[in-house]
Parts: C-alpha cells; sequence; structure tokens
C-alpha cells in the first residue's frame, strides 16, 4: 500500500489523481508534471500538462537535455484542452497520453511529435520558427518509491519515483533508467506575480528529497521532505534558499538549507519556456537539470526551476554574492 505523509489542512484521497472541476477564474489551473533524470545525470527532461478549462486552452511542455546536448524542446501554450475527464493532448505535431494506472502508483507518459532543436537554451524565450527541428518520443513510467507528500495547506501532492523507458531523438534512443518526481496540483495559479524556487533530486546513497520556497516577503513553513530508500517521505521544517544569478538571468548555483542535508544545486542543462498572460505580461520560466551535492560530499541529480515574473528581482530572493565552493 502507498504510505501518504500525514501533513497539512486538507486530505488527499484517490479521487485526487484524476481530474477536478475547476472553480471560478481565468487562472484557474490543473497541472500534472513528470521529471526524469538518468543514473549518472548525462540525460534528463520533464513533461509538463497544465490545463485552463476557463481560458480555453491547455499548456503542454516535454523536453529532453543533458550536458553538452542541445536542449530539445516541445512548448505548446496553445495547446487544445483534453476532452472532460481525459489528460490526452492530440494536435497536428504531436500526440501525447499519460495514463495513471493505479491512484499514487504507476503512471506512464507517451509522447510521439516535433520538437525544436535548440544549441542556445534561451532561444526558447523567443520565437522558434526557424529552429530546427526533430521527431521527439517518450514511453516511460514512473514507479512509485516510499510513498506520497501532500502540501499543508494547498491541493497538491508530489511523489518520489524511479523512472525507465525509452526516449527517442530523431535516429537516436536513449534507454532510460534513472529518478524523478511527479506532481499533481490544481487551483488558481498566477505566473505573473509570485516568484519561486522548487526543487527535487535524488541523491547516491537513495534518499529522495524536495523543496519549494515563494517569495511572498515572509518565511513560511515551506514544503520539504527527506525519503530514505522505500520509507515514506518526512517533512523537514525550516527550508529556505539562496542563488546566484548571472548576468543573463539563468541561475548560477543555489544553496538548499534542507534540514539534515544542506546543499547545492548547480545547473548543468537549461531547459526553460515562457509563458504570456491573457493581459499580454510575458514572464520566464528557467527550469535546470541539477547536480546537487551535500555537505557531507554525498551527490545526486534532479531539476530545480526558478520562477522570474516581471519584478522578481524584488520578490525578496536570497541572493548570493558569489558562488560558493560544491559541497559548502
Amino acid at each position: 500500500m502507498v504510505r501518504i505523509v500525514e501533513h497539512g489542512t486538507w486530505r488527499l484521497a484517490a479521487a485526487d489523481e484524476s481530474r477536478h472541476i475547476p472553480a471560478d477564474g481565468t487562472l484557474w489551473n490543473e497541472s500534472y508534471y513528470f521529471d526524469f533524470v538518468t543514473e549518472d545525470g548525462s540525460l534528463g527532461g520533464y513533461v509538463r500538462l497544465g490545463l485552463y478549462p476557463n481560458w480555453g486552452k491547455a499548456w503542454y511542455w516535454a523536453c529532453v537535455t543533458g550536458p553538452g546536448r542541445p536542449l530539445v524542446l516541445l512548448a505548446d501554450n496553445e495547446a487544445p484542452l483534453p476532452a472532460p475527464g481525459e489528460t490526452t493532448v492530440k494536435t497536428d505535431s504531436y500526440l501525447a497520453a499519460q495514463e495513471i494506472r493505479e491512484p499514487f502508483g504507476p503512471a506512464r507518459v507517451t509522447l510521439d511529435g516535433t520538437a525544436h532543436v535548440l544549441p542556445d537554451a534561451t532561444r526558447a524565450y523567443g520565437d522558434l520558427a526557424a529552429a530546427e527541428t526533430t521527431r521527439l518520443v517518450f514511453d516511460l513510467e514512473w514507479q512509485t518509491v516510499g510513498g506520497v507528500y501532500p502540501y499543508k495547506d494547498l491541493p497538491r501532492y508530489e511523489i518520489p519515483c524511479t523512472v525507465s523507458g525509452t526516449v527517442r531523438v530523431g535516429d537516436e534512443t536513449f534507454a532510460i533508467t534513472g529518478s524523478g518526481e511527479r506532481d499533481h496540483s490544481w487551483g488558481e495559479r498566477d505566473w505573473w506575480s509570485v516568484s519561486w524556487l522548487w526543487t527535487s533530486g535524488r541523491l547516491q546513497d537513495d534518499t529522495w528529497f524536495h523543496g519549494m520556497q515563494a517569495n511572498i516577503g515572509f518565511p513560511l513553513d515551506w514544503p520539504s521532505f527527506a525519503a530514505a530508500p522505500q520509507e515514506a517521505p518526512v517533512h523537514l521544517d525550516g527550508f529556505g534558499v539562496e542563488t546566484v544569478f548571472g548576468d543573463d538571468d539563468l541561475p548560477e548555483l543555489s544553496r538548499l538549507r534542507l534540514k539534515g542535508a544542506p546543499m547545492t544545486a548547480t545547473p548543468v542543462a537549461f531547459a526553460p519556456v515562457a509563458m504570456t498572460s491573457p493581459d499580454g505580461v510575458s514572464a520566464r520560466f528557467p527550469r535546470a537539470l541539477c547536480r546537487f551535492e551535500t555537505e557531507d560530499g554525498r551527490v545526486g541529480h534532479g531539476w530545480t526551476e526558478w520562477h522570474q515574473p516581471p519584478g522578481w528581482r524584488d520578490h525578496g530572493w536570497s541572493y548570493l554574492a558569489e558562488a560558493p565552493e560544491a559541497g559548502r
């Protein structure tokens, strides 16, 4: 039986793995994420399906990248809404599906479509019409490890997983054996008002971890956990983060204050996207495949995101003047 952490003001139920009835508001959103990275950190990717029923559209993102590799990105912010109760997206250029076979258990994600090849990942922020394209195919399965972590006060949960299957980029096929996290959330999400950091990964001793901090001007008991091998996630209080950003606004390094395992997160390959509000306001969303190193010398890999809406540098980010040495 999958274990669910008892932590929060709402109780997670099996039905929450399915789609929810939307509340009012254009920005009511339902989001499914699937991250993955290989054991050695040489290749990783993610899929996100964001449903905006009151806006009349979906966002579908899928990518694969790695150190020394170009970003291969499919980012469609004008995707058609799946049929009620469904999560399959079909357009003239791709077919994307996800299947959660049992609540909080195995999930399969498939994709067959056309993606852009971006040697400079920041091109994802602009017009991709002239970019080279290639075929991108996913057939991947996420298997739950240990249990499920619900957020304390928000309808959202995270599931640490092993990930296996295949990824095809053009004529090249990769057998994937690694780790990742999948999550599901629903409610209003204004991408153009609040900045945040979200991170998850797996260390070499099979410790899974997760942390999230929104920059809202005051501290909270931010969602964070660690999960020992085959054990349910354990909530950790006191999570916080400090970051070095480069001149191009891409993060160079973050120091994660995760209780019991403080560590650095160093981006090794970026996979950003951009989004525009109903009123025409733009925001940037740098996500990166990261190498993690704890103060006691353990290393690992996973994904981190640093959301950047307008004015994000004034949102209460904790900055580092310069990057500390790895593991410090």
